[in-house]
C-alpha cells in the first residue's frame, strides 16, 4: 500500500515551520497541531457513514455520522502532540496509548507500556506518531495493536523516510500511512535527515 503525501499548500507550509530550528516549543506546537489536523481530515476521507435523520430548526432533514467508532494511539510521547491538534475534530474519539522507546545503542524498539480498548476489531484506529524512521515503534506498535484485535490501522505521521516505509510495508503492508514527507533517509544515528530533530523534545521543551 502505498503511502499518501499530503502536499496541500498549509500542510507544507505548517511542516516549515516545524522544520525550522529557531521555532520555538510554543510555535512548534500550535504549527504541529495545525498539520495533525489537515493529516487527520486525510486519513478519514475514506472513513464509512450512516444515514441519521435529525431535526433542524425548520424541518426533519438526513444527515450522516460515522459508522464506526474511532481510536487514536499515540506513540508515547511524541505522539501526544499529534493527538492534541487531532481530538478537537473528534472529541468522541477513544484514547489508547503504547510506550516504545528506542534503544539508543542498537536503534531496536523497546516497548513499556500499553493501555488498549476492548473494542480495537470494530473500530477504525489511529497509529500516532509524528517520525516514522527506522520503522521499528511503528511496526511494533502495529503488532500490539492486532494482536488486541485491531482490523483496521492508519498511521499517521509527520515525516517519514524510505527505511521506515520499507520496513512498514515487509511487516504490516495493510497499514495505511499518511504522511507531509517523504525524506531523504537516516543518518548514521538513525534520524531521519533532514527531518526536524527529536519530535518529543520540541514540542515539550525537554
Amino acid at each position: 500500500m502505498q503511502p499518501v503525501v499530503v502536499q496541500h499548500p498549509l500542510a507544507q507550509c505548517h511542516l516549515t515551520a516545524i522544520r525550522a530550528v529557531s521555532t520555538p516549543s510554543h510555535d512548534f506546537r500550535r504549527h504541529l497541531n495545525h498539520l495533525a489536523r489537515m493529516l487527520f481530515l486525510e486519513a478519514t476521507r475514506e472513513l464509512p457513514v450512516q444515514e441519521i435523520s435529525v431535526q433542524t430548526p425548520l424541518t426533519q432533514t438526513h444527515g450522516v455520522q460515522l459508522a464506526r467508532p474511532l481510536v487514536c494511539v499515540p506513540i508515547l510521547r511524541a505522539g501526544l502532540g499529534l493527538l492534541d491538534g487531532i481530538l478537537p475534530l473528534v472529541p468522541e474519539a477513544i484514547v489508547a496509548h503504547v510506550g516504545i522507546k528506542r534503544n539508543e545503542e542498537t536503534a531496536l524498539p523497546q516497548p513499556y507500556y500499553a493501555n488498549l480498548p476492548a473494542n480495537l476489531g470494530a473500530a477504525d484506529v489511529f497509529l500516532l506518531d509524528p517520525m516514522l524512521a527506522t520503522g521499528g515503534s511503528a511496526c511494533e506498535a502495529a503488532r500490539q495493536l492486532k494482536e488486541a484485535g485491531a482490523l483496521r490501522i492508519i498511521m499517521i505521521c509527520v515525516v517519514s523516510c524510505p527505511e521506515g516505509l520499507a520496513a512498514m510495508a515487509r511487516a504490516h503492508p495493510d497499514v495505511s500511512i499518511i504522511t507531509a514527507a517523504i525524506d531523504d533517509g537516516l543518518n548514521e544515528h538513525c534520524y531521519i535527515v533532514p527531518g526536524l530533530g527529536d519530535a518529543g523534545d520540541r514540542y515539550f521543551g525537554t
